[in-house]
């Protein structure tokens, strides 16, 4: 600055003392221009009008013109106060005062004027002359390097520079209280008393790349404080370069990212506890296994709390009514607590065997419920070592409790709140799916003792049976053939055969839950057997006719003729029964790839498109349409069971009103 000072002043002098045309400096980088004794401009170079935004009239514009003049701090300057105004009235030069110009565009222009007065032979002041200093980007440097340091003091950020040898050359407040060293003990040192022992490679990675002027953008690391601890920091490192563009060190910035590292693991903690209970929640829901849930909880609930290990006891009675305790383990294996027996109903473990709430303890063993009783009066021997303890009752939607969640763990205050909701959440489902389970066991004892008494009573039905049958076609042959009970006999011939499938389909029934349905494999040609099955039931049905509607004369499979007819004969059977109104019935055979595939079609009732998975099930029937229509629900239940052991499959197309076409397929020989 004192060399532009001297410079201008020099100019300034040199046109006010010389009389060498104006013309000589009208291409100085430097504005200049003259003024009479009433400030009227007389001449000016093109670095004045360059300044001013705007070319001045000389000799009839003032040398203030339309610029608006102010003082540096912003505030209005009289005019009369300018330095060229008391240059004028003084007839003294004034010396780099600083003003500010608002040019016409409204820009604003800091200036130093270096006005000096003119005067002639007799000492007259004649006007003056002006040089300009425009200081506008200095000043705006001066206030960019102010806010900078201003941002850099008060940041709470560590803002460090340092050499490309790692030496620290600044060091500002946040570094000071992100790091924990002053300013003095920092500055001169090497930068490395920052890093981990095992992170000093990174530093010559970085000044790697501050050497070839490339940036170090995000990068999380650990550096370490002045007492020792480590802490997480992002880091974001650039080359510094002097005035001619050389790199001569580098600036740092390091955040403590410490608040969002451990945000963003609660985030993902509380993503994966989410996903836990949705995998729980699906997964109990859908069994039905007393153990397999109690199982799944226990490890879920012990994976959530980061407990060391957990159980779950159970309450369960017996057949006889007695009670007994299911359990299960996670983080330990059984023998850890076979030794011990079940928990008992002590002060510690009455809470929540009682169903009085959730117990959370940061350490059990100064919990003064604990240690009272024969004979441990505390942790057993050899027990696994439980110091927090978090104990939730399983409740069932009666009301009653079934069971407790016990969770574990070596070290105190391991369990939270958070971990009171979270396992609260999951035994809920869990007492959901436990009710669930024991409904379905109730379901499955009393299906057993229905199929038990459907295959004894099937069992007793079918000696008697066959002995009446046998009686009646021994009355039939004795009597002559004009005896007008003859024709009851047969009648009654005709019901008790239908009493007779009736008892073997109930038989079929009780051995297919039994897993005892007998079959017997050979091979032999299936479209002959269809004819035989339809030239049968053609003899014996006057309603319908039966068409075969394929040319399929040789399909050899490998399978259970007895099954496959008695499969055929119920399916052209339910064709008739449900098709009243219609006078025919089609079957057909063919080859599909390596498939047999038959299929009955009826013109009748037909079934519903929500009923088509159902109709396959054991006593199942549709009875909305076909409520006056006899059976057992039982025929197809069967069927189904032969074409799946068959390694076959059944499907049904229909239509309510428009008939059905059953298919079964199996494979070929």
């Amino acid at each position: 600055m004192d060399a532009v000072t001297t410079n201008a002043e020099e100019i300034t002098h040199l046109i006010a003392n010389t009389k060498l045309p104006y013309e000589l400096f009208d291409n100085l980088p430097v504005a200049i221009y003259t003024c009479d004794k009433d400030g009227y401009i007389t001449s000016f170079n093109n670095a004045a009008v360059k300044l001013w935004g705007r070319t001045p009239e000389t000799n009839k514009e003032l040398w203030c013109g339309s610029w608006k003049i102010f003082k540096p701090n912003g505030q209005p300057l009289p005019l009369d106060t300018c330095p060229m105004a008391r240059t004028l009235k003084e007839g003294i030069a004034i010396e780099g005062e600083e003003i500010i110009i608002q040019r016409p565009d409204g820009a604003l222009i800091n200036v130093l004027p270096y006005p000096i007065p003119i005067f002639d032979a007799n000492g007259t002041i004649t006007g003056a002359v002006n040089t300009l200093i425009d200081i506008t980007e200095q000043r705006n440097s001066e206030r960019k390097q102010a806010m900078l340091a201003s941002i850099i003091t008060t940041s709470e950020d560590a803002i460090i520079s340092k050499t490309l040898d790692g030496i620290v050359t600044s060091w500002n407040y946040g570094a000071e209280q992100l790091f924990g060293y002053t300013e003095s003990e920092a500055i001169g040192r090497s930068i490395t008393m920052l890093i981990p022992q095992d992170r000093l490679m990174e530093e010559t990675e970085i000044l790697s790349k501050i050497r070839k002027g490339e940036k170090v953008e995000h990068y999380k690391t650990l550096r370490m404080t002045k007492n020792g601890v480590e802490i997480p920091v992002s880091l974001a490192i650039s080359p510094m370069v002097d005035t001619k563009g050389n790199i001569i060190g580098a600036s740092k910035i390091a955040r403590n990212v410490s608040k969002q590292q451990l945000a963003e693991q609660t985030l993902q903690q509380y993503a994966e506890n989410l996903e836990i209970l949705n995998t729980v929640g699906k997964v109990i829901s859908e069994k039905l296994d007393v153990q397999e849930i109690l199982q799944n909880v226990t490890d879920a609930t012990t994976m959530l709390s980061g407990a060391a290990f957990g159980a779950f006891f159970y309450n369960k009675l017996d057949e006889e009514g007695e009670s007994y305790m299911l359990y299960t383990l996670s983080g330990a294996p059984r023998e850890a607590f076979e030794k011990f027996g079940m928990p008992r109903n002590t002060d510690v473990f009455a809470h929540t065997f009682n169903g009085l709430g959730i117990v959370r303890v940061d350490d059990i063993t100064k919990d003064p419920r604990y240690g009272h009783n024969h004979p441990h009066y505390g942790m057993p021997k050899g027990h696994l070592p439980v110091v927090s303890y978090l104990a939730v009752p399983v409740v069932s939607k009666s009301g009653a409790v079934i069971g407790g969640l016990f969770l574990g763990h070596p070290e105190p205050g391991r369990f939270t709140k958070e971990h009171e909701i979270l396992i609260s959440g999951v035994t809920s489902q869990a007492s959901v799916a436990l009710d669930n389970a024991k409904l379905y066991e109730e379901i499955q004892v009393l299906n057993s003792k229905k199929d038990e008494f459907i295959g004894l009573a099937s069992h007793e039905l079918k000696t008697p049976m066959t002995s009446l049958n046998g009686y009646l076609q021994i009355i039939d042959r004795s009597l002559p053939a004009d005896d007008k009970n003859k024709l009851f006999i047969q009648k009654a011939l005709s019901q008790i055969n239908k009493l007779s499938g009736l008892i073997s389909d109930l038989l079929d029934v009780s051995k297919i839950e039994a897993g005892k349905l007998p079959f017997t494999y050979a091979a032999f040609n299936l479209p002959q057997l269809i004819e035989e099955v339809v030239d049968l039931m053609q003899y014996s049905t006057k309603s319908h006719r039966i068409i075969i509607c394929s040319d399929i004369s040789d399909l050899l499979v490998n399978a259970d003729r007895q099954r496959l007819e008695q499969v055929i004969i119920n399916l052209i059977s339910n064709a008739i029964k449900y098709s009243p109104q219609a006078d025919h019935v089609n079957i057909s055979v063919s080859r599909q790839n390596d498939k047999a595939v038959v299929a009955v079609q009826d013109f009748g009732i037909g079934i519903k498109k929500e009923q088509h998975d159902r109709i396959f099930s054991r006593f199942y029937r549709v009875d909305d349409v076909a409520s006056h229509i006899s059976g057992l629900g039982i025929g197809l239940y069967i069927s189904n069971e032969i074409i799946t052991r068959h390694q076959g499959k059944f499907s049904v197309d229909s239509e309510t009103g428009k008939g059905s076409t059953f298919k079964f397929e199996i494979p070929l020989e």
